[in-house]
């Protein structure tokens, strides 16, 4: 049984916690909203005259709309890649399982700054030297394949297979059984691993550096090189839209399957 003091001391701890995490999202959209010339905190005032003025650059938005488009395609490959492949290594792999997923998961554990280069290194081998559009949503693919791929074989590994059973045993194909049995309880699964993956295309840095051309500078690339030369709260005005975008894919996530299953990969 939990003591009154300690229970007092829980609650400070993830008060201490919860400051931790949201102190810097705070911070940033505080900056975004300030009045003067430079990106400084606390804010001389509050004003939205810097989201007016990302609105109206154009370099910026047109960076905003490359990385959403490169995060959609990124994600809907790699949703599709990372599901038939945990399907496969679940139910088929046998006693190489471990092999593959390890080989799956590989560009999680090597930097980004690695997986890049070596991207480089291997489309000028093959004589893909200027890839374009093209190298960056294979190179995003690389990099959000493996999120849906653990979540979806955590979901695979605890799903009951009695239920395709079942369904074989009434006449069902398998591709009819996947279809309408398998496919709907794994959803959740599906859908978590594309959330993460989308995320992780639209923050991706090391690779967009890397693999990027000109006129396909996705956000961070523009946010990195604005920077440089500038210091004023368009940067945090940048940052804020990306604050906003994730709470707006916590709430479709809520919505589709429930945040349960955003946190344990299950529906």
């Amino acid at each position: 049984m939990i003591r009154p003091r300690e229970r007092r001391w829980m609650a400070v701890a993830v008060a201490v916690l919860y400051v931790f995490l949201l102190a810097p999202i705070a911070i940033v959209v505080l900056a975004a909203l300030n009045s003067g010339a430079y990106l400084r905190f606390p804010p001389e005032g509050l004003s939205l005259r810097w989201f007016v003025a990302f609105a109206e650059s154009r370099s910026f938005t047109s960076s905003l709309r490359f990385s959403l488009k490169l995060a959609a395609l990124a994600t809907a490959a790699s949703t599709v890649v990372g599901t038939m492949a945990s399907v496969w290594i679940v139910r088929f792999s046998g006693r190489w399982r471990n092999a593959f997923r390890v080989l799956f998961v590989a560009p999680l554990a090597v930097p980004g700054i690695l997986t890049g280069i070596a991207l480089l290194i291997f489309f000028y081998a093959v004589g893909w030297g200027n890839t374009g559009f093209v190298g960056l949503v294979i190179g995003h693919t690389l990099i959000c394949t493996p999120y849906v791929f653990l979540i979806t074989s955590a979901v695979l590994l605890r799903f009951d297979r009695t239920l395709e059973e079942a369904a074989r045993n009434l006449g069902a194909g398998a591709l009819r059984t996947f279809w309408r049995i398998t496919l709907p309880l794994i959803k959740g699964g599906i859908i978590s691993g594309a959330v993460f993956a989308f995320v992780a295309s639209y923050d991706e840095f090391n690779i967009s550096l890397l693999l990027s051309g000109v006129g396909m500078t996705p956000l961070p690339i523009q946010l990195f090189d604005y920077l440089r030369f500038s210091f004023d709260p368009t940067a945090a005005v940048a940052g804020t839209i990306s604050i906003g975008m994730a709470f707006v894919v916590v709430l479709v996530t809520q919505k589709l399957v429930g945040l349960d299953a955003l946190y344990l990969g299950g529906g």
